[in-house]
C-alpha cells in the first residue's frame, strides 16, 4: 500500500521549504500569493490530508459544523444522542468536515454560544437537538441566515407542507405503533401506554402511535403517566397493578420507563408481562427487554445530506422546500 503524502512531499513538489508549507496551512497571510497558490496546488495534486485546511484558505470557511453537547444528567436514554454525535463525527470526517462541540445550559445560552462561534468564523453551520414548541434557537438561526439542520422536528408548526427549516427526526409514532401491534398480536387486547406528562412533542408523538394501533384493533388500555426515571416509573406501575386492573402488556415512551414497569410487574408476580421500551439502550438489552431502535446513525446521514447535499463538501444555505426539507427515519422494533 502506498504511503500517504507528507509535508515534505508537498514542499518538494512546490519547490519550497517545509516551513513554508506549514505557513500556508496555518498562517497564510505571511506567505506571498504566488507561493501560496503553488503550495495549495501541490497539496491538491498530491492529495495531502490537510487539503481541508487548504480549502478553508481558499473559501474562507472553517469546514466545521457546531453541535450542542447536552450536559450529562445520568439516566439511561442519553446513549442515543451519544451514538448520534459519534456517527455524525465519523460521516462528517468522510466529507472533509469537522464537528465542534459546545456546551450551554439553556436555549438562551446556546444562542450566545452560536453567535460567538459563527461571528468568530469558527463554524459554518449548526446542528441543534432537542427541539420544542416555540424553540427560540431555530428562529434565531433562520433570521441570521445561518445554515442549520435540527435533529427533531419544529413542533407546533406545519413542518411538512410549510417547513421553516431543514430537519431530521425519528418517526416515534411508527415505533410505538409497531410495539403495540406486536403486543396485541400475542393475544392481548388490553395494552397500556406508559409515557411522560402531556406537552412533550416527542412524548405526545409516541403516544399517538399507541393510540392509532389500539383504535385500529378496536382495543382498549390505560394511559399511565410518569416522569422519566426507573424509580418513578416503577412507583406508577406498582400503584396501577395494586389496583387489580389487569393488562396484557405495556408499551413505554423510553427504556427507563420500561425498566421501571418491568421491575414493578416482576414484583407483582407478572415477570412475563410483555413490556416494550423505546431507544434500545444497553440497559434494555441487558435486561432482555424488547425496545424500539432509533437508528441514530441513519439520522446522522440524513442530517449531513440535508445540510450539504448528497455528495458535496461545501456547506451552502438551503431554502426549505415542502417535501424535501426533512428526513423522517423509521425506527426498528427489536424483539427479545
Amino acid at each position: 500500500m502506498a504511503r500517504p503524502p507528507t509535508v515534505e512531499d508537498v514542499a518538494l513538489a512546490a519547490g519550497v521549504s517545509r516551513q513554508t508549507v506549514s505557513n500556508v496551512i496555518n498562517s497564510p497571510d505571511i506567505v506571498r500569493e504566488r507561493t501560496r497558490e503553488r503550495v495549495l496546488q501541490a497539496i491538491s495534486e498530491l492529495g495531502y490530508r490537510p487539503q481541508v485546511a487548504a480549502r478553508r484558505l481558499r473559501t474562507r470557511r472553517s469546514s466545521t459544523i457546531g453541535i450542542h453537547l447536552d450536559p450529562y444528567a445520568g439516566g439511561i436514554s442519553g446513549v442515543v444522542l451519544d451514538r448520534f454525535v459519534h456517527a455524525l463525527t465519523e460521516h462528517a470526517g468522510d466529507r472533509g468536515m469537522r464537528i465542534q462541540l459546545y456546551a450551554a445550559r439553556s436555549p438562551t445560552e446556546e444562542i450566545d454560544r452560536m453567535r460567538e462561534l459563527t461571528d468568530g468564523g469558527e463554524i459554518d453551520a449548526v446542528i441543534i437537538t432537542g427541539t420544542f414548541t416555540g424553540d427560540p434557537r431555530t428562529r434565531w438561526l433562520v433570521d441570521r441566515g445561518i445554515p442549520f439542520v435540527s435533529f427533531g422536528r419544529p413542533w407546533g408548526e406545519d413542518d411538512v407542507a410549510a417547513p421553516t427549516h431543514l430537519w431530521v427526526d425519528v418517526d416515534g409514532a411508527a415505533g410505538t405503533r409497531a410495539a403495540t401491534v406486536e403486543v396485541l398480536g400475542r393475544g392481548g387486547s388490553r395494552v397500556a401506554f406508559l409515557g411522560w406528562p402531556a406537552g412533550s412533542g416527542t412524548g405526545d408523538e409516541r403516544e399517538r402511535g399507541w393510540r392509532e394501533a389500539m383504535a385500529t384493533a378496536d382495543a382498549d388500555g390505560p394511559r399511565l403517566v410518569s416522569e422519566e426515571g426507573v424509580a418513578r416509573a416503577r412507583a406508577v406501575v406498582d400503584a396501577f397493578l395494586a389496583e387489580g386492573a389487569g393488562v396484557d402488556g405495556i408499551v413505554c415512551a423510553s427504556d427507563a420507563l420500561a425498566i421501571g414497569a418491568h421491575l414493578a410487574a416482576a414484583s407483582a408476580g407478572m415477570a412475563d408481562l410483555p413490556v416494550i421500551g423505546f431507544d434500545n439502550t444497553p440497559a434494555a438489552e441487558a435486561m432482555g427487554l424488547s425496545s424500539v431502535e432509533q437508528l441514530p446513525e441513519r439520522v446522522a446521514v440524513g442530517v449531513l445530506e440535508l445540510l450539504m447535499g448528497a455528495s458535496g463538501n461545501v456547506i451552502a444555505p438551503r431554502t426549505p422546500i415542502a417535501g424535501s426539507a426533512h428526513v423522517l427515519v423509521e425506527p426498528q422494533l427489536v424483539l427479545r
